[in-house]
């Protein structure tokens, strides 16, 4: 009970906060709905004074949360401010866009979690190399991967349509983009787990019985699925609300893209509907997830009877991470000595040569000057970023019933909607890009800390040492954090070219550095348009951002449990 109400608190701070955005940020509501309403009309005196009365406005924030709460007790969530629309119809109606997109979406992550595993499936827990790969794939931001996909199989190759939402055909380019890069991260925290699980008595006891291998392995999945299930209800939300970028290239009316044009234009009885279902989408989400683990392994839970899954990982070789920090640290060596701002329009979109190693941009701007100087100022708040985010999930994540609610209620969020927020509290500048990321990258970790600390602690060795007079801090000290600590810490390390990616993106949203900064983000944003001319121009910024990514997985390899006990034999 004490947890529904901790929901629905959040729910009406959140509601309530976006409400109260306009004034929070000190800008016009009237204003910003007449830009929306039309671009050519000049906002006078006159012309704001009626648009407040319309709105009702002239009251202060107050009266018209009041009006919509009131409403969206009979089922009525208002009107728009800029199209006059009614609000319910619209939003459901995105939903059921978004719904249908996230299920095939997450149909294929599974899919490519299940390609990311398979070699550890085949082999009964020896961890396979395919790890960089899915780190790559993990690392490329949804948005190029869709304009890839919508460039060379849709408008090149003409096998899929590209633009709309007319059919099961239009659902697949932008399935895939959404799904790849999910399944990626699914697909490597499984892996993570699998050795674990074909170590425990059971399964080399059915090994040795001579049962199939595709029966242990199966039953291997279902002993680690657990762990994974909150951070799957995380996807199941962010692949609803935060396809943003994929329904925008290719124009689907989804909940995400309907919230993003509310945020920016202030619709706020839009915007307040389309977070509210999306808080509604995540609370289900988390039930479900929650009810999946007491059938799945509920009475171990409840009797303290599970082996242990975090096991000792074998040493890894440091050979690959070496050479890749080696040519991450050859690039930045190379280009940081050049001036990333002098513009030269007689070299535009020049190929790779040698005095332009990485080509030139739209303006003539040397690129591997600008990757180099944009690698300073993404990877450095990032790092610093994720080592908060994980310090974060693992102390909220200790306290579930405090972190699941709230970790929900952050993740169903849209970015845009969170980064306004922010700025509406520390204001504008280029800490608020750090601020907006750091509020919401947490979430994933506290998930997974919580899932993992729930099963360690019904472990047969943790039930022993407490019956042998352990106290809590000994068991968290000693047992319970050298057991979830790595695994998370790999997980941060996954996730770091995505907080470079969030981080640098931002400021497109005139919440942080503008161009011609040379953040990574912008420089995927702004040279996408010449992706088919110059390739080069996207795959520069892109290159590194999956470099940076395999450099993460690979040195996260490193980080092994070494306090957890074996089972005997």
């Amino acid at each position: 009970m004490r947890t529904l109400f901790w929901r629905a608190g959040l729910a009406v701070a959140l509601v309530c906060g976006i409400g109260l955005l306009p004034w929070l940020t000190r800008t016009d509501p009237a204003l910003t709905v007449l830009k929306a309403r039309s671009q050519d009309r000049d906002p006078t005196p006159e012309v704001l004074a009626d648009i407040r009365t319309q709105l009702g406005l002239d009251a202060g924030p107050f009266p018209p949360l009041r009006e919509w709460a009131g409403g969206l007790v009979r089922g009525d969530a208002g009107r728009s401010w800029i199209s006059g629309a009614d609000v319910t119809p619209a939003v459901l109606q995105a939903l059921g866009t978004s719904l249908l997109l996230m299920a095939i979406a997450f149909a294929v992550a599974v899919c490519a979690a299940g390609a990311v595993c398979a070699r550890t499936l085949c082999t009964g827990g020896r961890r396979g190399s395919g790890g960089t790969v899915s780190a790559v794939l993990a690392a490329l931001p949804e948005f190029l991967i869709a304009s890839v996909l919508a460039t060379v199989v849709g408008v090149r190759l003409g096998w899929l349509p590209a633009l709309g939402w007319y059919g099961p055909r239009w659902t697949v380019l932008p399935a895939l983009a959404l799904g790849l890069p999910a399944g990626a991260v699914l697909g490597r925290l499984l892996d993570d787990l699998l050795p674990g699980a074909f170590a425990e008595t059971w399964a080399r006891a059915a090994a040795a019985r001579g049962l199939p291998a595709r029966s242990i392995a199966r039953q291997a999945v279902r002993r680690c699925v657990p762990g994974l299930l909150p951070n799957a209800g995380l996807f199941v939300v962010g692949l609803t609300g935060g396809a943003v970028a994929v329904e925008q290239i290719f124009d689907i009316p989804g909940l995400g893209r309907t919230t993003l044009q509310a945020a920016l234009a202030q619709d706020l009885p839009v915007l307040q509907a389309g977070t509210l279902v999306l808080l509604l989408l995540a609370t289900t989400a988390a039930a479900i997830s929650q009810l999946l683990v007491r059938l799945l392994i509920g009475p171990a839970l409840r009797d303290g009877a599970l082996p242990a899954l975090l096991r000792p990982h074998p040493a890894t070789s440091r050979a690959v991470p070496v050479a890749l920090a080696a040519v991450l640290f050859t690039v930045l060596t190379a280009g940081l000595p050049r001036d990333p701002f002098v513009l030269d329009t007689g070299e535009r979109l020049q190929p790779p040569s040698p005095t332009h190693p990485f080509g030139t941009d739209a303006l003539g701007r040397d690129l591997l000057a600008r990757v180099a100087h944009g690698a300073l100022d993404t990877l450095l708040p990032a790092l610093a970023i994720s080592a908060a985010a994980l310090l974060a999930g693992v102390l909220l994540g200790s306290v579930p019933r405090l972190s699941g609610p709230l970790a929900d209620t952050v993740n169903a969020v849209p970015p845009v909607l969170a980064a306004l927020l922010v700025a509406a509290v520390v204001g504008g500048g280029a800490r608020t890009p750090a601020a907006a990321v750091a509020a919401v990258a947490w979430a994933p970790l506290a998930a997974h800390t919580s899932a993992l600390l729930r099963q360690e602690r019904a472990t047969l060795h943790i039930t022993a040492t407490r019956a042998l007079g352990a106290g809590r801090p000994y068991l968290l000290r000693h047992e319970l954090l050298p057991a979830v600590l790595p695994p998370v810490a790999r997980h941060a390390l996954l996730r770091l070219p995505g907080v470079a990616l969030a981080l640098a993106s931002l400021g497109f949203l005139g919440l942080g550095a503008q161009p011609p900064s040379p953040a990574w983000g912008q420089l995927l944003a702004e040279n996408q348009p010449y992706a088919e001319r110059a390739p080069w121009a996207v795959l520069a910024p892109a290159a590194l951002l999956a470099l940076l990514g395999a450099l993460a997985v690979t040195a996260a390899g490193g980080l092994r449990t070494s306090a957890v006990p074996r089972e005997p034999t």
